[in-house]
């Protein structure tokens, strides 16, 4: 069972505390907050540490950390479903996980969390099952600022914000049904010192936030020329497709809610969407697409020291010129020798704050920023790095990269 649950801002403030057994330290959010900001690394805590006795879990989401502790021996992959799953229901009855949306609305967040966590069992996170019991309305809080300039908007997509306790006034402000569909994927690439790509997988869903009165069927369908893994090609004998006219996916997995009577068929799920935010399905790929990417990285020495080289990392945005990337990081590990590093960057791009890097000494890790990179374009980052042994010609690296991208 669980000991605590609280949510911390940026800043390590308490924002919501709940004591359910007595047996942790009353000071155990302060102990969280020093031990993951300055964890021993050097790098980001994992998401389970355990500090005198007391075993501290947690995920980040909307810039806040939601945190349980526990002395006993609870299941770590439970207890981290179990908070994001928390998450989300603040998202779905606040509009937003944000430290703003968060206190303007702790009343009834306090209330979430009576119904969810019973004297430190978690129950039931069902955002359905959850309307009867709650009594207090929302506050409504302001988008994030900048999601429009994200998204390309005029106007930013303020439906997505909206509480599901909206769709139920009979006051006239509820607002009108509807429901979010979004594709949301993420892709993770490995080039090694040529350029080539090594590894490349997408891990990918399908979220369904719905806003719809009573729930009621719907149907979406999905490629015709869809193939699933072994469940369509029975022990792996099927063959790639050299035109790229199929979509393979590896494995896949469903909602409860998703009804594939007639998918097999059709590639039609049938549903009844509960009221809130889900993923209707997950799946994972490393076959058949075309990295929207393109790296080349390349390291000599520096004529002016043996004990300084230069690294020169090119990178190509190839989706189309009307598209976007955001958050995009290129990550470069270097050698345990290498004792500093200096970069070169666009001067305008800096400037104009789209581009920046950061190089930790204890892990040795190089990083290569972008808050928005541009389709068609190629960019470059000459680095200067500081040996501690004279330049050895084969030394080499391999380069990962993973970032967001909107409108493809």
């Amino acid at each position: 069972m669980l000991s605590q649950f609280f949510i911390l801002s940026a800043r390590g403030d308490v924002i919501i505390r709940r004591d359910y057994l007595g047996n942790v330290p009353k000071n155990s959010a302060e102990t969280f907050f020093r031990n993951a900001k300055f964890w021993k690394e050097g790098d980001e805590a994992p998401p389970v540490f355990n500090i005198d006795g007391v075993t501290y879990l947690h995920v980040k989401d909307g810039g806040v950390e939601v945190v349980a502790t526990t002395r006993a021996n609870m299941s770590p992959s439970f207890v981290l479903e179990f908070l994001r799953r928390v998450c989300i229901i603040i998202k779905d009855y606040c509009g937003m996980l944000s430290e703003d949306a968060i206190r303007k609305n702790f009343v009834l967040v306090y209330e979430l969390l009576d119904e969810v966590i019973d004297y430190g069992y978690p129950q039931s996170t069902s955002t359905d099952a959850l309307k009867m019991f709650v009594l207090n309305e929302p506050s409504p809080v302001a988008p994030p600022a900048g999601i429009n300039q994200m998204f390309g908007l005029q106007k930013g997509p303020t439906g997505v914000f909206k509480s599901v306790l909206d769709t139920n006034r009979t006051d006239g402000k509820g607002g009108r049904d509807e429901i979010f569909v979004d594709v949301v994927e993420r892709l993770t690439c490995t080039f090694n010192a040529t350029g080539t790509m090594s590894q490349a997988q997408v891990d990918g869903a399908i979220q369904v936030k719905s806003y719809l009165t009573g729930n009621p069927p719907i149907k979406i369908k999905l490629n015709d020329d869809l193939i699933i893994g072994r469940r369509d090609v029975p022990y792996g004998m099927g063959h790639v497709d050299a035109s790229g006219a199929l979509v393979y996916l590896d494995d896949c997995q469903f909602h409860e809610v998703a009804n594939l009577d007639s998918f097999d068929i059709d590639r039609t799920i049938s549903l009844k969407p509960a009221e809130g935010e889900f993923a209707l399905m997950n799946y994972r790929t490393s076959t058949g697409f075309k990295p929207p990417f393109r790296l080349h990285c390349t390291v000599d020495s520096d004529p002016a020291s043996p004990l300084k080289a230069i690294m020169v990392i090119k990178l190509w945005c190839e989706i189309p010129s009307d598209k976007s990337a955001s958050g995009l990081e290129v990550e470069v590990p270097t050698p345990r020798y290498v004792q500093r590093v200096h970069c070169d960057l666009d001067s305008k791009a800096v400037a104009a704050q789209q581009q920046s890097w950061d190089y930790n000494e204890k892990t040795h890790l190089l990083k290569w920023k972008f808050k928005k990179c541009s389709g068609g374009q190629e960019f470059t980052m000459r680095s200067r790095l500081t040996l501690e042994k004279p330049f050895v010609p084969s030394l080499r690296t391999e380069v990962s990269m993973n970032g967001k991208l909107f409108g493809v």
